[in-house]
């Protein structure tokens, strides 16, 4: 028997974020002691929060890809997160993602209890990752990503961003697929990967064209970007109200799935965008 997906039909998925690292522009340290090591009990409990707020996946991450972020050794990933996601396991029965670019931190979390991979590189990074997802089952998120995190704000040329960004990743979805991936896929446009204020947009505005174009379910993180901020004149610390308003519109727009800090808003956003795009398709 199959097992059930993580990110079923007719369901909008939210997506609450744990971030283990000490250099994320929101979060970075919240969750780790002083000596750089996670702390478990603060970190159960933001877990148990995210829960309560109605995530249905909780995404821990070990290496920020923020913009100008350099890569952590995968040794450092796996310290930092695999303790966890074992503790997290056992104690929720929420899914529980990794999000990485590298086969053997997945598969290291993948063998403590994680059941998503979150590649935000799309394959991009290290395509071995989708040999391990496929050999224990998991789903796998496929994420647009031009570069690396150090450098991807440097250059940034598109002359057509939501049909360059629905090719490549079609593309990511084919290495997938040729590397013996079969189990469920989900797409991310990199909303702030690479992107700058115009190309996220347009990707927000058009999330059932990129859906079609891509043919798979999307996921959209804006949670507290910069392009939030350069539009409402907020800090990092103050972008929740502007995150679930962009959660609810992409909802609106296509999006199947929404990845956020403050999952209690986005909850309240996603349901009135899911009411609206269901009232759109009825015609009432």
């Amino acid at each position: 028997m199959a097992a059930a997906p993580i990110f079923p039909q007719g369901r909008v998925t939210i997506v609450g974020v744990l971030n283990l690292t000490p250099d994320s522009f929101s979060d970075g340290g919240r969750l780790l002691r002083g000596d750089g090591t996670p702390d478990l009990a603060a970190t159960l409990a933001a877990a148990r929060a995210l829960v309560e707020a109605g995530a249905h996946v909780l995404d821990v991450g070990g290496e920020s890809t923020r913009p100008g972020a350099g890569e952590v050794p995968a040794a450092l990933e796996i310290a930092r997160t695999c303790s966890v996601i074992e503790s997290l396991a056992k104690e929720l029965p929420t899914p529980i993602s990794i999000d990485t670019r590298k086969a053997s931190v997945a598969e290291a979390a993948l063998a403590a209890g994680a059941r998503v991979v979150n590649d935000v590189s799309g394959l991009g990074h290290d395509p071995a990752l989708a040999r391990v997802a496929e050999a224990a089952g998991a789903a796998l998120v496929l994420g647009h990503l031009r570069g690396e995190p150090a450098t991807m704000q440097r250059e940034l040329a598109f002359a057509d961003a939501l049909g360059e960004v629905a090719a490549e990743l079609r593309a990511s979805k084919e290495r997938a697929r040729a590397l013996g991936f079969r189990g469920e896929l989900v797409a991310d446009p990199g909303i702030g990967f690479g992107k700058r204020l115009p190309h996220n947009l347009a990707l927000l505005a058009n999330l059932a064209e990129l859906r079609a174009r891509v043919g798979l379910p999307v996921l959209v993180g804006p949670s507290r970007k910069t392009f939030l901020g350069e539009l409402t004149g907020d800090p990092v610390d103050e972008r929740d109200l502007a995150t679930a308003v962009v959660c609810g519109i992409a909802v609106f727009a296509g999006a199947d799935a929404v990845r956020v800090h403050d999952v209690g808003g986005a909850r309240r956003a996603v349901a009135i965008g899911a009411a609206l795009r269901a009232a759109q398709r009825a015609g009432a």
